[in-house]
């Protein structure tokens, strides 16, 4: 008897193999298969191909677990591969990776009960706001759980969670970032009384192990996650939690590129179960489906325990004279009064290092990346200039033109370690910590300035994006934005989004436990509407300008937006490609295709890079005639397709 197996491999179909004894394998059973002159990993799928009876078709060797992948996973792998155009086998290789050891038998610990958890009390509204989510019943539905920051919206969901595990159900809840699931894992395990399963690509091969195991057992009930959590092999799911859905961080840019929010809802529905959609400001794709009434919405007002908003204040740069810093005079006095008072204060710019670059005050040399067309940042800790996006590392030292000696560089513009050293100066005895991803790279460094926040021991903190996300400190009552950009200029569609939500998110840190708390806007376009409806706390009127204004240009979300990046070696090279490309879907379908045109960052890694872009209507028939054009395809060697489905990145 034939069977169809699937390998975790660049195969978008499922291979041939036979079985001596009939009916000994079934959908979803994991086995050992001969490939080649190797032996892989593979699971029984639910579509076998046509061979043809020439091809020698060779053996299963045997089943390696008695744990199968459900259908309803294969159901989902099938369906994302179709919208993502990616291989099946790739996506089978997020579920079970491609090794044997994962399935190797490990002792699951049973769950240890925290006797000593906290109780929490709902209020009113957060009762209401639960009342309303549990209505919608336990079939799928997407919940839309919108609440200002602070407004204890995590409660809630907890209380949801916590009705489900009593019903012996599973539960997903996933968050953008790696650091916020080992952040909120305290507050899990205060509310439950356990610690909740961890899943990301930084977890060792034994946790990874033993959590695998404990999920395709049900041994274990709650799971806690970054995107790759999506593709765990649940045996009763009852629920999924989306926190932070608007986060722009849920789109994997690397690989298998997909937004996991919208890969969430998908897998909900294959399984037939809610998901609850968690944010303060909606993403413009939700706040369209409330609208339309696909979503449901439920709405807290107000923060935990009547704490107010923090005040907005903006301070116009063009009118306040700023010599040798970043940060104006009035800013400072006020970040005074708050210290004195014994309050934290936070100094957030989206910039990392020190200078985004150096230039040469004589004959105006910057480095540039040989990798990549940016040129790189300066950081002076390290006193070394660094490309963020492929890790090139260079002293900043070179030959002047103009000069016979080295080139004498200037800072353009300011970055965190910059600002860092100015209130180092402004503020000699105060305690100052950067709060960033490249100083916060190992766990132990991570906790212990959790810590030193939580018990005020750190006066200032100088943030990037990172601190912006679901942090809960207690004492931080005062926020400078050092540079609040609402321009929208630039290529991608969604900067202005990203900044309302950004700012949104960040005031939101400010005041948690105070009645007087707040957020300082320092900025050269003082009169910009979104900064305006952000300070009035109207993001509603934001989104319906926003909305309308991608409805006149036919963008999402009332059109899909499909990417086609084409890289080589030789920028000649990938133009070629591109236009061949573009031609062929030309001939071969009524979509519209704007482009070629050089990718922003036009050269990365090496590979310069040539952008198509697929406009179509709202549904799938798109990726599959680009999939089925793309596979006809002769693709020359030189070239690499990378395709993007709803791109949230356009560089």
């Amino acid at each position: 008897m034939n069977y169809a197996v699937l390998l975790p491999k660049i195969f978008n179909h499922p291979l041939t193999y036979k079985s001596k004894i009939n009916n000994s394998y079934k959908v979803g059973d994991i086995v050992e298969v001969p490939f080649g002159k190797k032996k892989e990993v593979g699971v029984i799928w639910d579509s076998l191909q046509k061979t043809s009876k020439k091809i020698n078709i060779r053996s299963i060797e045997k089943k390696i677990t008695d744990s199968t992948i459900n259908k309803n996973l294969i159901k989902y792998i099938n369906w994302f591969s179709v919208y993502n155009i990616a291989p099946k086998g790739l996506i089978l290789k997020m579920c079970i990776g491609n090794k044997p050891d994962l399935f190797k038998e490990v002792k699951i610990d049973k769950e240890i009960i925290n006797n000593k958890k906290k109780h929490y009390s709902l209020n009113s509204m957060q009762k209401n706001a639960l009342i309303d989510l549990e209505k919608h019943g336990n079939k799928f539905s997407v919940s839309v759980l919108q609440g200002v920051t602070g407004s204890g919206k995590t409660i809630v969901y907890f209380e949801r969670i916590k009705k489900l595990i009593k019903e012996n159900k599973q539960v997903l809840v996933l968050f953008p970032e790696i650091f916020l699931t080992n952040q909120f894992k305290t507050r899990f395990l205060d509310f439950f009384g356990f610690e909740p399963a961890i899943w990301h690509s930084k977890i060792t091969p034994k946790n990874k192990r033993r959590i695998w195991q404990g999920i395709i057992k049900n041994k274990i009930k709650l799971v806690i996650g970054a995107r790759s959590a999506l593709l765990l092999p649940f045996k009763n799911l009852g629920l999924i939690i989306v926190d932070e859905e608007h986060d722009p961080s849920y789109k994997q840019e690397d690989g298998i590129i997909y937004n996991a929010r919208d890969m969430a809802i998908a897998r909900a529905s294959t399984e037939n179960v809610p998901i609850n959609l968690i944010t303060s400001i909606p993403s413009l794709e939700t706040y369209n489906n409330i609208k339309n009434k696909k979503y449901n919405h439920t709405l807290i007002k107000k923060r935990f325990n009547d704490y107010p908003l923090p005040e907005s204040k903006v301070i116009n740069l063009n009118l306040k004279k700023i010599t040798n810093s970043s940060i104006s005079e009035e800013a400072i006095n006020i970040a005074k009064d708050y210290l004195k008072k014994k309050n934290q204060v936070l100094f957030f710019l989206n910039r990392r290092g020190y200078s985004p670059f150096l230039i040469c005050k004589e004959c105006g040399f910057k480095h540039s990346c040989p990798n990549c067309s940016i040129y790189l940042t300066y950081h002076k800790i390290s006193d070394i200039l660094i490309c963020h996006h492929c890790g090139h590392k260079i002293k900043k030292k070179n030959k002047c033109k103009k000069e016979k000696k080295d080139c004498v560089f200037s800072m353009y513009g300011p970055g965190v370690e910059k600002v860092l050293e100015e209130l180092k100066i402004i503020f000699p005895n105060k305690n100052i910590k950067i709060f960033s991803s490249d100083y916060l790279s190992k766990k132990k460094e991570e906790e212990k300035i959790f810590k030193d926040i939580e018990s005020n021991k750190i006066d200032i903190l100088v943030g990037t994006q990172m601190i912006s996300k679901g942090f809960n400190f207690p004492k931080l009552n005062c926020i400078v934005v050092v540079d609040a950009d609402f321009s929208g200029k630039g290529y991608d569609l969604r900067t202005t989004e990203k900044n309302i939500q950004l700012y949104n998110q960040l005031s939101g840190r400010a005041g948690r436990f105070s009645f007087k708390s707040m957020i300082i806007y320092q900025t050269i376009l003082p009169t910009q509407q979104t900064l305006n409806d952000l300070i009035i706390n109207n993001p509603e009127k934001f989104l319906e300008n926003e909305l309308n204004s991608r409805k006149n240009n036919n963008l999402p979300p009332f059109r899909r937006l499909i990417a086609i990046i084409v890289s080589a070696k030789s920028k000649a090279d990938s133009f070629k490609g591109a236009q061949e490309i573009k031609k062929k879907i030309l001939n071969l379908t009524n979509l519209e295709v704007l482009g070629p045109v050089d990718s922003p960052i036009y050269k990365l890694k090496k590979n310069f890079r040539t952008r198509l872009l697929i406009r179509s209507q709202n549904d799938a028939f798109a990726q599959k005639i680009i999939a089925k054009t793309l596979n006809n395809l002769k693709i020359s060697s030189k070239i690499k397709l990378t395709v993007d489905v709803d791109p949230i990145n356009f560089a």
